[in-house]
């Protein structure tokens, strides 16, 4: 026979004290944007497992796989989630886009739009924290930046770089939220290259036939995986840690260590011809990376995540392993300058290598241009 309900026995002898609550039963309900794919999939059933939450309120374009939550199906720009988060604690917004292949009109409406609307809708439902997701990005990729950079060194990203624009109004709304709405937590966890799943310009820079060194130029490599990334942020939704955090492997590689990893070899440039081959292609719409793109694999971005340590986190996973998983998940892919080739063009290009292909695409571009004013 099984033994009563803890309340059951309450009564039955008044003298005992009253049980204490679960954890769960005392923990936060947490909600999550884009909770259906990527690292909002990943958190949202780490959250629905944890013995410290006590419930996943799950919100998406469309209906993810983890049972545990409660799924709300709508867009994270309707001012209708506002009522979806009521009864929240905290929020967890990733829904963002950062795709390669999206209109960077688009992306950014969707992205900053969002944004706006989950911080006033979190704040209008009376949730006491919202965590946003960035990107170590916005610090910028500097020759004179910090090894490693702590939390609060300046940001002094430009918005040169793929989706780097959109993070850093994403990092300004969440700076303005605390003061537009007094007593809205906003804490902001911003993550080294993440790897994962993850389709970025810099994990296509590993998919390249030859690894593009920009002469003079100061690489440093540091990787998060987005398992650490989930329990970073998990951290931050028990309060455990909260401001402005960043977080991935300890330390980093320098490039010769990279290639002696990979087994890739370089194709070293002056930054000139590099950066201006760049710059050309994307102008031109053959290649979905801006140039600024490079400088993220030109100078050092490295972070500290002193705040994380402080509260007792610790990643997982170095930077060897990270990229060890990296290069298993991008082979038999094949890229040049960003852009993914077809099995008969990655041929041509194992042969030539990865700058030659780019610069030979340049000077198709000038060809093409020249016999333009000739006409």
């Amino acid at each position: 026979m099984s033994s009563p309900d803890p309340q059951v026995r309450a009564a039955r002898n008044p003298s005992s004290p009253p049980a204490s609550p679960s954890p769960a039963a005392r923990g936060p309900v947490v909600a999550v944007t884009g909770a259906a794919t990527g690292i909002g999939a990943l958190l949202t059933e780490r959250l629905a497992a944890s013995e410290e939450i006590r419930q996943v309120v799950a919100i998406d374009e469309r209906r993810g796989e983890c049972a545990g939550a409660e799924w709300h199906i709508l867009d994270v720009r309707d001012p209708a989630i506002a009522e979806k988060l009521r009864g929240a604690d905290v929020v967890v917004h990733l829904a963002l886009d950062l795709d390669l292949g999206s209109d960077a009109a688009a992306r950014t409406a969707y992205n900053v739009r969002g944004t706006q609307t989950v911080l006033t809708a979190a704040a209008a439902a009376g949730v006491h924290r919202v965590v946003l997701c960035t990107s170590a990005m916005v610090y910028g990729a500097l020759p004179d930046n910090e090894l490693p950079l702590s939390e609060d060194a300046e940001l002094r990203a430009t918005a040169e770089a793929t989706g780097v624009a959109d993070l850093l109004e994403i990092e300004r709304l969440a700076r303005r939220a605390p003061r537009a709405h007094p007593g809205l937590n906003v804490t902001v966890v911003r993550p080294a290259l993440l790897v994962g799943g993850t389709d970025t310009a810099l994990t296509r820079y590993f998919e390249s036939p030859r690894l593009l060194v920009v002469a003079d130029s100061r690489p440093a490599w540091q990787f998060c995986h987005v398992d650490d990334l989930c329990s970073a942020l998990e951290y931050a939704v028990l309060e455990k840690v909260d401001g402005e955090l960043a977080v991935g492997c300890d330390g980093w590689l320098e490039q010769e260590e990279v290639e002696e990893l990979s087994g890739i070899r370089r194709m070293e440039l002056p930054s000139a011809v590099a950066l201006g081959a760049a710059a050309r292609l994307h102008r031109i719409g053959l290649t979905p990376s801006p140039a600024g793109d490079l400088a993220y694999t030109m100078y050092p971005w490295v972070v500290s995540g002193s705040r994380l340590h402080s509260a007792g986190w610790r990643p997982r996973w170095t930077n060897e392993e990270v990229l060890a998983e990296l290069l298993e998940e991008v082979s038999g892919r094949h890229t040049v300058a960003g852009r993914r080739l077809g099995r008969k063009d990655a041929t041509a290009a194992g042969a030539a290598g990865a700058t030659v292909a780019l610069l030979g695409a340049a000077a198709v571009v000038r060809r093409a241009r020249k016999a333009r004013r000739r006409i």
